[in-house]
């Protein structure tokens, strides 16, 4: 039926209910029932007569109201009756004086939904509950940025916890020994990438006034000053700058600023890390605990569902994270035969630049050749040649090995997907893009496409 149909059977409901309420409760009928005629409803239905009881109220008599019935917690007999024969008419519910029942009146008119002033006010409530909502969830955005990074990660895991239970391996080892792995890792790149820039880093600040004055010998820098007084400018800038006491004090709220940004940071990792430990370890729990909310009928395709797209989620993951892997192995191997400066350190930026969708090997490739132009123009030449064979190597060679088990997401919906998950997230939306978009794609096939066959 269509939306109209219903709709017109609804108000016909509707005035019939009133056109019944007004006849027999207001008693404005022109005709009453006769005796053998039945009582119908608002909707036209039958209502049988209540049995006949001793305690039937006698024509003439006040009208027995609702406020009368036996509440649920009471009966003829019970504690709150005067009678313990159990007599209708002396039954008194608690806390109510003894004596004659009082007639309080018919009830009144029921709402009408239809009404413009009902139809505006909970109109007006939903938008202020909307609005509500809204400013909560943009509140709570830090918040729920840091569920969605643990609930990934503990998807993108769990494979790896899975894989230990099937070996016997009790659930809470098997989370153990998966995130000390993960601690093992990122411990593995802080020893990898930070020596190597600190020592660096000071090396710069040691030899930044030789480099400064090496800068100024060079000609071509000479003759630009020469022409425009570009060093004169910049020493007055400068001591302007430091005779006035806002550069001290902006100075400093800088440094506090960026303390205050790298404590969030840290405090940011440590509860990724927390979090998805407790989903890792309490996953099968949470996972029962959702599945109950579903009615039962369609609790055992909702459960199939969900367990796919959760392995397609987690099988992408890895995936992504091992050809990731292999492209920062081989770039290093790269480096360090061309003798790159800062091989270990572009490394672990192409692995990391790697787990980026669409553009992140690209990205990696151009860092890496920049800083070889900067050492020598050949090794620049040597880097893209490499990177634009391995490409090739990687796209059909490694990459379809790796990802044969997860769905494949058509090209054009991967631009999308990586475009607005860049969009609404940055880097962390385009990581999660590309996983969520392969589990609407499922959900497309199994759910919306064969409903819409059988109509």
């Amino acid at each position: 039926m269509s939306i109209w149909g219903r709709w017109s059977r609804y108000r016909r409901a509707q005035r019939a209910r009133m056109d019944t309420f007004l006849a027999r409760d207001l008693g404005l009928d022109e005709r009453p029932p006769g005796p053998d005629e039945p009582t119908r409803d608002g909707a036209g239905r039958d209502v049988p007569e209540p049995p006949a009881s001793p305690g039937d109220v006698e024509p003439g008599s006040p009208s027995r109201t609702q406020h009368d019935a036996y509440p649920p917690d009471a009966a003829p007999g019970q504690e709150g009756t005067d009678d313990p024969q159990g007599n209708d008419d002396a039954y008194t519910p608690p806390g109510r004086p003894k004596g004659p029942r009082r007639d309080f009146g018919p009830t009144g008119t029921p709402f009408n939904r239809q009404s413009p002033f009902y139809v505006g006010f909970v109109g007006a409530v939903g938008v202020l509950t909307a609005y509500a909502v809204v400013q909560a969830v943009g509140r709570l955005g830090t918040v729920i940025t840091l569920l969605v990074i643990s609930l990934f990660l503990t998807l993108s895991l769990n494979p790896l916890v899975e894989a230990l239970t099937r070996r016997r391996v009790s659930r809470g080892w098997a989370v153990t020994i998966v995130f000390l792995g993960v601690l093992a890792v990122f411990t593995l790149v802080g020893w990898v990438v930070i020596p190597p820039v600190a020592e660096q880093g000071s090396e710069l600040a040691t030899n930044a006034p030789r480099l400064f004055d090496n800068l100024l010998a060079n000609p071509w820098v000479q003759e630009v000053d020469h022409r425009y007084q570009l060093i004169h400018r910049i020493q007055e800038e400068v001591n302007r700058r430091v005779a006035d006491g806002n550069l001290w004090a902006g100075i400093f709220g800088g440094v506090l600023d960026a303390g205050k940004l790298i404590a969030a940071g840290v405090f940011s990792v440590l509860t990724v890390l927390v979090l998805t430990l407790y989903f890792l370890a309490s996953l099968p729990a949470v996972k029962q605990a959702a599945y109950a909310l579903v009615p039962a009928s369609r609790r055992p395709r909702t459960v199939s569902l969900s367990e796919e797209v959760m392995r397609r989620v987690g099988s992408y993951a890895i995936g992504q994270v091992v050809v990731a892997a292999i492209n920062a192995f081989f770039a290093w191997i790269m480096m360090s035969l061309i003798d790159l400066k800062f091989a270990a350190v572009l490394a672990v930026a192409v692995g990391f630049l790697g787990l980026v969708p669409m553009v992140g090997a690209t990205l990696g490739a151009s860092v890496v050749a920049i800083t070889a132009f900067f050492d020598e123009p050949k090794k620049a030449l040597i880097v893209i040649i490499y990177f634009v064979v391995y490409q090739q190597i990687e796209n059909y060679a490694v990459m379809p090995r790796i990802m044969q088990r997860t769905v494949a997401v058509p090209g054009a919906v991967t631009v999308v997907a990586a475009l607005a998950g860049g969009t609404l997230l940055g880097i962390l939306g385009a990581l999660l893009a590309i996983p969520f978009a392969a589990g609407a794609l499922l959900l497309y096939e199994e759910v919306l496409v064969p409903r819409q066959r059988r109509h």
